[in-house]
């Protein structure tokens, strides 16, 4: 299996979409704000591999909490549902690129980048 950082690519789901994406999946879940499902062109929308709305909530209250949502989130990656997702996107990267596609603002505190990360180590 290729390598999960060459693999598995981040990218705000706003952004043009472009050849070297590869697979596009969504990893939020919810559908983001004022995107059409044209312009997003994903391939997936994976809804399983987001964190739960309680979680989500938690951290949008609090930024500073990244390591415990990181914490928190792996745990919740660990379950039947997210396992199958989990297993549904490394099918794809055995394929070739897949982008993880999200809708935050931050480029360097959101689930995606928690997802890559957490994925590289699995």
């Amino acid at each position: 299996m290729p390598d999960a950082a060459q693999s598995f690519r981040l990218k705000r789901v706003y952004d043009p979409p472009a050849p070297e994406d590869g697979a596009r999946v969504l990893v939020d879940r919810l559908w983001p704000r004022g995107l059409s499902k044209e312009a997003a062109a994903l391939d997936r929308w994976l809804k399983d591999l987001s964190p739960s709305d309680a979680l989500r909530r938690r951290v949008h209250g609090d930024p500073e909490a990244w390591e415990d949502f990181v914490a928190a989130y792996a745990v919740e990656l660990e379950a039947p549902a997210a396992q199958a997702a989990v297993a549904e996107l490394r099918a794809l990267a055995a394929q070739g690129p897949v982008t993880l596609l999200y809708a935050a603002k931050a480029d360097d505190r959101n689930n995606a980048v928690a997802l890559r990360d957490w994925l590289a180590r699995g």
